[in-house]
């Protein structure tokens, strides 16, 4: 008898309708990951029952674990399930669209909260003239490791996915941007803005709403040092409120 895999996946037509279950028996490959499994269902929609079904809408673009698109939560965990491999897996696999935003379609969210946290914390360089006074202020190789890392960000949403203060109640900006501040504000072109950024953190949904649980760190698939970020702009943005203070 050919080996099977035991899918089960919680599905929802549109953000309005309720969601419900459905499983899947679907005939098992050497080497496959979650992809694999959804893209056989998309050519075969044919549920554990013997049902002809719709296909399971999900998202994907460079299956390789650096655009974060294809993020859903797997047993229990947000992941990238390009990178899932079913052997490693126990079965029934469950999949779930991400728990901290709304969702679109099945396994499908929008993830617009992300981008405008982003937005509100200024995370880009201006293309204002700066790039016509000559190379900016020599960063050692050291440095410049330590601030790769923070660079490696996807926005998949993994960490705010854990995080217990990320939630539709509260206007937390998340660890994700947090560590996006870090990175810009120790940039020798964008740390231009650097107390605005630091004004930003003060404010509503800024890093006072961290209640330090730590789990972002752990889910991070790319390791990023979330909590280290977390920790020096807590110190930094304390600084900053005395200086604001006295300022006045």
């Amino acid at each position: 008898m050919a080996k099977m895999v035991e899918l089960r996946i919680k599905r929802q037509k549109d953000r309005h309708s309720e969601p419900y279950w459905e499983d899947f028996r679907l005939p098992y490959q050497p080497n496959m990951n979650v992809i694999v499994l959804l893209n056989e269902i998309r050519r075969n929609p044919v549920n554990a029952q013997g049902h002809k079904t719709t296909p399971v809408s999900w998202d994907c673009s460079c299956l390789e674990e650096v655009c974060g698109a294809c993020t859903m939560v797997i047993n229990g965990q947000a992941r990238q399930s390009c990178t899932a491999l079913v052997d490693k897996l126990e079965q029934p696999i469950v999949l779930e669209p991400m728990r901290k935003f709304p969702v679109v379609r099945d396994l499908v969210v929008n993830r617009g909260r992300m981008f405008k946290e982003l937005q509100k914390i200024h995370a880009w360089i201006d293309i204002d003239g700066t790039h016509e006074l000559g190379s900016g202020p020599r960063q050692s190789p050291d440095f410049q490791q330590q601030m790769y890392i923070f660079s490696r960000c996807m926005t998949c949403g993994c960490c705010v996915d854990a995080c217990p203060q990320y939630n539709s109640e509260n206007p937390f900006v998340g660890p994700a941007a947090i560590g996006q501040v870090y990175l810009f504000n120790n940039n020798p072109t964008a740390r231009f803005l650097r107390e605005q950024r630091l004004e930003t953190l003060m404010g509503e949904g800024g890093i006072h709403e961290c209640g330090n649980a730590q789990n972002c760190v752990r889910v991070c698939p790319k390791g990023i040092p979330l909590t280290t970020s977390i920790a020096k702009l807590n110190r930094e943005t304390l600084v900053q409120a005395f200086k604001s203070l006295f300022e006045k």
